[in-house]
């Protein structure tokens, strides 16, 4: 099954890093994406100095800034305010503002929503090597949202995100390959490719890798091995898992 990436490069999600990169702001020169995000995080939570100095570095032109300030917004769900501030952003060619934007299209937030603009964007954030942004320009392709069907496509960018790493994007290249779409159906290829992002605790590619080893394709038939990567995935929530987890079981008891 794909997985949509909705998740932007968020507050809550930065802010351990952000409080443990940050130095002090200096005024009048550039923000640091760290001392951006910590000055959103500190205006979030209500401090004024905090959302003024970001405001301030945002209206006169800095980049981070207005993109980190649309990330404030976002999370206060004021979406108008933040696609504005993402679009000041994205103008200066900011691949996080771009991608934002993306998102934001896609869902809908504070613009109607329009995969073909969403597309646009994550374009534009795909060329510089943004690997969410490709990872969804792959998912676009493969449902035809915004674009036509087309799995070869799909598996392009795919590709370009999972060359760098993005767990999802390996583990739709995993689905593609043991599917057969867009690529000749090899089970071995998509075992490797649920592995790498098994590696990076996904769980989908866990649950993928279970049912592989179960049913023997593109590896040697293992119910243990089975078992071992639907523990994985039924930890972190997957049914699925749990599910074939409890068939086994109720197997060996018969």
């Amino acid at each position: 099954m794909k997985k949509r990436t909705i998740e932007r490069s968020a507050l809550a999600t930065a802010a351990l890093a952000a409080f443990a990169l940050c130095n002090s702001v200096v005024a009048g020169e550039p923000l640091t994406n760290a001392q951006a995000i910590k000055l959103a995080i500190a205006a979030y939570k209500g401090n004024t100095t905090a959302f003024n100095s970001l405001k301030s570095d945002a209206s006169s032109g800095d980049v981070v800034a207005q993109n980190w300030f649309g990330g404030y917004y976002q999370e206060k769900k004021q979406y108008k305010k933040a696609n504005y501030w993402f679009l000041k952003a994205a103008d200066q060619g900011s691949a996080d503002a771009e991608y934002n934007l993306g998102i934001d299209y896609s869902n809908g937030q504070g613009v109607p929503q329009n995969y073909a603009k969403a597309n646009y964007w994550y374009l534009k954030a795909a060329d510089q090597g943004f690997a969410d942004a490709e990872n969804n320009l792959g998912d676009d392709y493969y449902h035809g949202q915004g674009v036509p069907q087309n799995y070869a496509k799909a598996n392009y960018w795919f590709l370009k995100a999972a060359d760098q790493g993005f767990a999802d994007a390996e583990n739709n290249l995993g689905d593609d390959y043991g599917n057969g779409q867009g690529v000749p159906q090899n089970y071995a290829k998509a075992n490797y490719w649920y592995l790498k992002a098994a590696d990076q605790g996904s769980a989908d590619a866990e649950n993928n890798l279970g049912d592989d080893y179960y049913h023997g394709q593109g590896v040697p038939q293992n119910s243990l091995k089975a078992i071992h990567w639907w523990k994985k995935a039924a930890a972190q929530g997957i049914k699925r898992a749990q599910q074939s987890i409890a068939a086994v079981e109720h197997e060996n008891t018969n």
